[in-house]
């Protein structure tokens, strides 16, 4: 039987059963109940050549003009502590949809550099530049140009996601309702966001993590609604639909908030001595350009 054996040069399979141990052979046979269920298991556990493990193709993809990212600062930003050139970055904090039906994850990362920083002295504040430029997504580095539409504090996001009342008997916690950072009302998990200026203007609805609308534009602070015809509902965690500018940041402002030259330079500036925006602050950053 052992000669018989040795007198055979099968290929591809085959080969395989007369070389694989028992637990080889138990998995080839769950390959023919379920080839799809086998190709993504067995190649690792029984560490096949790579010739026989599935080939898999990086998705493209395409992040339109407009898209909002909402992010959570990783660091504080320090115009004593901060140097030129220092990587900063930031978590998504909620799934970010596109129009493909593919999603930015909650969890990945948007990256960039701080590009200058000046302290502060007696006469003037202190500014901080900074540049978000790349976003991490399934160990690719895909290059992205950002502008600011809002920042806010650690404490205002804590806020955000604190209901004014604590729960009575029987509620449940994710169902009650919050305000968001610029007055929006949020009822529960699931629930409809209504606009801070009529309870009866439904402007999206609450999902796990976030919230899910239409931006609104804010002329009185400078912000735009849609961009290049982009009104789909975008992902702005604990953010109004018309949150624009600065919020529980004593003293701080926007000069430059990226969307003309330098373009994608965010200027972050203190009207009285030095600028710190501690770590866990919140950000809505938007997609100023088509990115592949």
């Amino acid at each position: 039987m052992a000669k018989r054996r040795h007198k055979i040069h099968p290929s591809g399979i085959e080969e395989l059963i007369w070389r694989l141990p028992l637990v080889s052979l138990m998995c080839l046979a769950l390959a023919a109940q379920s080839a799809q269920a086998w190709q993504p298991r067995c190649p690792e556990m029984l560490g096949l050549p790579l010739r026989y493990r599935p080939e898999t193709k990086p998705t493209l993809i395409s992040i339109p003009s407009g898209t909002i990212l909402p992010v959570r600062l990783n660091a504080t930003l320090s115009s004593v502590r901060s140097k030129p050139r220092q990587v900063v970055t930031a978590r998504i904090m909620q799934n970010v949809p596109l129009p493909n039906g593919s999603k930015i994850p909650e969890g990945s990362k948007v990256e960039g550099r701080i590009v200058e920083v000046v302290p502060g002295n007696g006469t003037q504040g202190a500014t901080i530049s900074v540049q978000f430029d790349k976003l991490r997504l399934s160990h690719r580095a895909i290059p992205i140009v950002t502008n600011l539409r809002a920042i806010a504090g650690y404490m205002e996001v804590y806020a955000a996601q604190t209901p004014a009342f604590g729960p009575g008997l029987g509620d449940v916690f994710r169902w009650l309702t919050t305000t968001q950072i610029g007055g929006d009302v949020v009822y529960g998990d699931g629930g409809p966001v209504t606009s801070a200026e009529n309870a009866d203007e439904v402007l999206g609805k609450a999902v796990d993590g976030g919230v899910l609308v239409r931006v609104r534009a804010n002329e009185r602070m400078g912000c735009r609604g849609k961009v290049d015809d982009n009104d789909s509902p975008q992902a702005l965690w604990v953010f109004s639909s018309d949150a624009c500018g600065t919020y529980g940041l004593a003293h701080v402002q926007v000069p430059h908030a990226g969307r003309t030259d330098p373009i994608g330079v965010i200027i972050l500036a203190s009207d009285r001595g030095n600028l710190k925006i501690q770590s866990g602050a919140g950000m809505l950053l938007r997609i100023g350009e088509d990115t592949q």
